[in-house]
């Protein structure tokens, strides 16, 4: 054995000294501590947050009663319940259960597409009454979790700077204030295109972004419009950077992208809607990011005037943890410079800017526009939704400033930030939670209680609502509507999110017939408070509601 090889034999072979011992227990500790990190933050995180936000009762999926109670969140338990119900649905995403014989998109029922897709064929093995709310709620929280970790691991200095960070990113106050539509809780889009965005392998793979649009369109379209900007943003980027052959390339890449999310929209029935005219009216407030712009949202943040629209819609504040982090991050990034991989991915975000750019632009307008702006600007009438990317790269970037900090620092600095975030925001948490009070009771009805419901509604051929116009008493409608899917029994009307003109025409003929006394045989016509009965007629009371029952 010559001298080389005998000396590396008896290194690998020699007893390590303790100084060597004491130095790599830190090590395995560290190993087994980041085995262990991933599962904690993908699971208890998530699940933390969601139980601060809603009764653990939610995630019964045979307890749909706490949802249908008037809210948007009933709409898309009531447009699921009666997609999984009807027969003749096939593969389309359409149901003819509600505003019949129309039909309704699933989408518009503020239903989640994805999800009921993907339910439909286990749609029997499923409770008579069941929801997927608050599981798809509590699987996108994972989600999020999921993807706030992907961006910030490879820069975190240590377990709890990432933990902390993680909660920073994921769990922001613009996230909980979507709780009145869950569909619009799936973020998790936004930070899966920003985790493309920055790696520049990634990035520039077409497969990737595609599985993401497909997958975003059929969650919700205001996202889709968000995470196509992050995408447009790459193209452009790499278009300006490539030769002219690479150009090409983007431009057919572009091209096909387009031509599925046109297929997708096809699917989804978007096409015949008519515009609301309404963009414009729930813009970003200029103070969202310091002002919650509503009392009891905030512990440490003064209230200021503000538009109901712009607070439900504009709703930006970063809570009073997300302000410091930025406040702290300003002071840190002008003292300590960035390692060369943060400052690659801060470099590469800067191509963001055309982007980003254009959806603070729509985000905060409001200035009156001519009709035909407003047409082709209806798809995102709720504009204030479209600043929700640019929150979430400031707080990526603020992050990424304080992991310059050693992980002695950064870790406690972070998780003091988040102690200031949940003191800040316990009031909102507790505001949000009483909205699902009701689902310990497990109970399914509270507005249709008389048993001469069922027996009326099981007589029926179809159920109208006089006028069809369901938000002027949703909680019944939703009742009523749900208990007629059950008897497989179409409803003339739906609370939706768009209504094509066919529909609005017929609403209008079923009125004035309705009025002269031509009540359709086999129908049974449930009265909301503006309308009369005709004359000749006299209506039963149903639970206070008036009711004419179905003649032969």
């Amino acid at each position: 054995m010559n001298g080389a090889a005998y000396g590396a034999v008896a290194r690998a072979l020699r007893t390590p000294d303790r100084g060597e011992m004491s130095a790599d227990v830190p090590r395995r500790w560290r190993a087994r501590a980041g085995a262990l990190l991933l599962p904690a933050l993908l699971l208890l995180l998530p699940l933390a947050f969601y139980l601060a936000l809603f009764q653990p009762a939610t995630l019964d999926i045979g307890n749909v009663g706490w949802l249908i109670r008037g809210t948007d969140n009933g709409e898309n338990a009531l447009g699921a319940h009666a997609y999984w119900h009807d027969v003749h649905a096939g593969a389309s995403l359409r149901t003819r259960l509600l505003n019949a014989p129309d039909g309704v998109p699933v989408l518009y029922t503020d239903s989640n597409p994805l999800a009921v897709l993907l339910a439909k064929p286990f749609a029997a093995l499923l409770p008579a009454d069941a929801q997927l709310v608050g599981p798809v709620l509590l699987l996108n929280l994972m989600l999020q979790a999921l993807f706030a970790w992907a961006l910030l691991r490879r820069h975190a200095p240590g377990p709890l700077a990432l933990c902390a960070g993680v909660v920073l990113l994921a769990f922001p106050p613009t996230l909980a204030n979507r709780f009145i539509h869950v569909n619009l809780m799936a973020h998790w889009t936004i930070l899966a295109a920003l985790w493309l965005f920055v790696d520049p392998a990634r990035r520039d793979r077409w497969r990737w972004w595609a599985a993401l649009i497909v997958a975003t369109a059929l969650i919700h379209s205001y996202l889709l419009v968000m995470v196509g900007a992050l995408w447009g943003a790459a193209l452009l980027d790499r278009f300006s950077r490539g030769s002219w052959p690479v150009r090409g390339q983007v431009l057919l890449a572009g091209t096909a992208m387009l031509a599925i999310v046109a297929v997708l929209a096809r699917w989804l029935g978007v096409g015949d809607q008519m515009p609301t005219e309404f963009f414009g009216a729930f813009a970003v407030p200029i103070d969202a990011l310091w002002n919650p712009h509503a009392g009891g949202l905030s512990r440490l943040a003064g209230q200021g005037p503000y538009d109901q629209a712009q607070w439900s819609e504009g709703f930006q504040y970063m809570g009073a943890g997300g302000l410091a982090l930025v406040a702290v991050a300003l002071l840190i990034a002008r003292r300590h410079a960035a390692p060369a991989a943060m400052r690659e991915t801060t470099d590469r975000l800067r191509a963001l800017v055309p982007a980003l750019g254009l959806l603070g632009l729509l985000s905060i307008w409001s200035a009156p526009l001519p009709a035909a702006v407003l047409h082709v600007l209806d798809p995102v009438r709720a504009s204030g939704r479209l600043f929700w990317p640019i929150g979430y790269v400031l707080v990526f970037v603020a992050l990424l400033a304080v992991y310059r900090l050693p992980a002695r620092y950064a870790g406690p600095l972070l998780a003091l930030l988040v102690t200031v975030q949940a003191i800040d925001l316990a009031p909102m948490a507790r505001a949000i939670r009483t909205t699902s009070a009701d689902a310990a009771s497990h109970r399914l009805w509270r507005r249709t209680l008389d048993p001469r419901w069922e027996m009326l509604i099981g007589r029926a051929r179809s159920v109208a609502f006089m006028p069809g116009q369901p938000p002027r008493d949703l909680s019944l409608f939703q009742e009523v509507a749900w208990r007629a899917i059950d008897a497989g029994i179409p409803v003339t009307s739906v609370y939706a999110a768009r209504i094509s003109r066919q529909t609005a025409a017929r609403l209008r003929g079923e009125r004035q017939a309705f009025d002269r006394g031509a009540l359709v045989p086999g129908r049974m016509y449930v009265l909301l408070p503006t309308a009369s009965p005709p004359a000749g007629t006299t209506p039963l009371l149903l639970d206070g509601v008036p009711v004419i029952a179905p003649r032969p």
